[in-house]
């Protein structure tokens, strides 16, 4: 440990992002960084605590104490062969994880200003790939072939660490792009997309065939492969079926943020395909990371205005104490998004679509009450009656996703990611991926 009082003398030091009044103008990351000197600081932080709760709280059980001592000390190389030994891609969750480590960090719980953890990590990764410390490596092959299904955070991590375990392994996409969720379901402006395809070549250059473009039947998988690892996701959104929904303006959440990536990657589309919020005013029904991304897209389109409804109540700011750790807390979270402007409220329910001339131009919206359960079980929800309508040309749904449902599958098959746990976090995913090609190198060994 290099500065066992660092916590005491430096605060806690975020990069923020770039102004509101340049960042809506592009779809570039909005996430500025840290001069080395300055991240150095950060890192400096960190008390290795005796028990430290980061390891335990991190999907993966990255060593936060580790990679930033050496991070202070100037060893990047180190630090970088530190993280890598748990987390396969830190580029990705170095920019989109909401951080559960800092979240269970000893700060954190005693004064509200954890380590930058997730920041630091990001900046050991570039530093990897900037410094030239990542180098494509060939492994020694055993002979068996594995067949990984879809290329999301938990492929991309079965494949990888397949790969290194010496199987010839195939990934296929069902779409155009290799990344899936990372490549489709999250806005460029948090994930740039030159960071997949940096991962993806050095991931070809080491051995692993990729194949878009290619959708695969799980109930009838490719034929001479020893294992297969199914990691498809859950593609379907939950829906809102009210009155009113057949109502052209209607879209959900993915609908418009693959398409603006798409268009972004340099596809087009024609008027009537289009979904664009220039000019128009937006609601988004949900108040999650999805709606998020559709507050920060519908702003960068040229949106009129912007406004996102959630059933649920208004969660406080800072500390909850129904929540406390090691429970996730459940306080207000303000993204970058929502810094970009939209107006937000809480415990509205959505009755009916509201059209003209068969498009919609409003959404009657209930207030409710959550009534507490005496066993301490979800609460009740109850309509008060109070209804009004909020003026909409575009609706976007952004209320989660469906877990899949998955046909029996052979022995020799295994899932992993959002396919086997329902719609979760890419740092969970990366971890399932993980744990799935453990499973599958134990099976072939048997």
């Amino acid at each position: 440990m290099g500065n066992p009082k660092a916590f005491l003398t430096i605060p806690r030091q975020e990069a923020g992002y770039r102004p509101v009044h340049e960042r809506i103008c592009d779809f570039s990351e909005v996430e500025q960084t840290l001069n080395t000197s300055d991240r150095k600081l950060q890192a400096s932080r960190c008390m290795d605590c005796g028990v430290p709760f980061c390891h335990w709280a991190c999907p993966l059980g990255n060593r936060p104490p580790e990679f930033q001592d050496a991070m202070y000390k100037g060893k990047w190389e180190e630090a970088y062969r530190i993280l890598s030994r748990t987390n396969d891609f830190p580029e990705f969750t170095g920019r989109i994880c909401p951080a559960l480590c800092e979240k269970s960090c000893v700060l954190k719980l005693s004064m509200d200003a954890p380590v930058t953890i997730r920041e630091d990590e990001a900046a050991v990764i570039e530093a990897a790939f900037r410094e030239g410390y990542i180098k494509p490596k060939q492994y020694k092959r055993n002979g068996k072939r594995v067949a990984v299904i879809g290329s999301g955070p938990a492929g991309l991590a079965a494949a990888n660490q397949l790969n290194k375990k010496g199987y010839e392994v195939t990934v296929f996409e069902k779409s155009e792009y290799i990344g899936g969720l990372l490549r489709f379901g999250i806005p460029n402006f948090k994930l740039g997309k030159n960071i997949i395809d940096r991962r993806i070549k050095l991931m070809e250059e080491e051995g692993i065939l990729f194949k878009p473009n290619t959708e695969i039947d799980v109930k009838k998988l490719p034929e001479n492969f020893d294992a297969y690892c199914i990691c498809t996701g859950t593609p379907q959104a939950r829906d809102l079926n009210i009155p009113g929904r057949n109502l052209k303006g209607i879209y959900f959440a993915m609908q418009m943020l693959a398409q603006q990536n798409r268009i972004l990657a340099g596809q087009t589309f024609s008027k009537e395909e289009r979904i664009n919020a220039k000019g128009k005013h937006v609601l988004v029904i949900g108040g999650g990371d999805t709606g998020s991304d559709c507050i920060g897209t519908s702003n960068r389109q040229g949106a009129a205005s912007v406004t996102q409804i959630e059933i649920m109540p208004k969660p406080p700011v800072g500390y909850n104490p129904a929540t406390p750790w090691p429970q996730w807390p459940i306080v207000l979270k303000t993204s970058s998004s929502h810094e970009e402007g939209c107006v937000r409220r809480w415990s509205l329910a959505s009755n009916k679509f509201i059209g003209k001339n068969g498009q919609v131009c409003g959404v009657e919206v209930e207030e409710v009450e959550w009534i507490p359960s005496p066993e301490g079980g979800r609460p009740t929800m109850k309509p008060t009656g109070k209804k009004e309508v909020i003026q909409a040309d575009m609706v976007l749904l952004a209320m989660g996703f469906l877990k899949p449902e998955i046909p029996e599958l052979p022995a020799n098959a295994f899932l992993a990611g959002d396919t086997a746990t329902g719609a979760s976090l890419v740092v969970k995913c990366i971890a399932g991926g993980r744990k799935a090609a453990a499973d599958i190198d134990r099976y072939l060994k048997m």
